[in-house]
């Protein structure tokens, strides 16, 4: 389960460590692009913790993994200070929290549809 967590992870740092980033579509914004980064990372996050697809997730993960993943948005804006034309934004750590929130928001709405009698519990 953790596999895909550390993966994404590698592949957010990847991106971090990049000097120059292509440019992104006209129609997405750099606080969108993390938004959508960190939503696929606080889904996978939140599966891992769960241990997997389909199961209940308890209303204690989804707080935990925004604050693992804005740990882990804070550690990322923090190298970015040691990477050339990059640099730090709090605005970045914000949209690394919501897009979090959503996917794990996400993988628990899922629960609820997968197993739908637990959500009356």
């Amino acid at each position: 389960m953790w596999g895909p967590v550390v993966l994404y992870g590698i592949l957010i740092f990847s991106l971090s460590s990049a000097s120059d980033l292509p440019d992104l579509p006209e129609a997405l914004t750099d606080k969108v692009g993390h938004l959508l980064l960190y939503c696929g990372f606080g889904f996978l996050l939140a599966r891992a913790l769960v241990g997997g697809l389909g199961q209940k997730v308890p209303l204690w993960v989804p707080p935990l993994v925004v604050l693992l993943s804005v740990a882990y948005g804070l550690s990322d804006e923090v190298h970015q200070l040691f990477v050339p034309n990059r640099q730090f934004d709090l605005l970045d750590l914000a949209a690394d929290a919501a897009g979090s929130a959503l996917g794990a928001g996400a993988l628990w709405a899922w629960g609820i549809i997968a197993r739908p009698g637990d959500a009356l519990r």
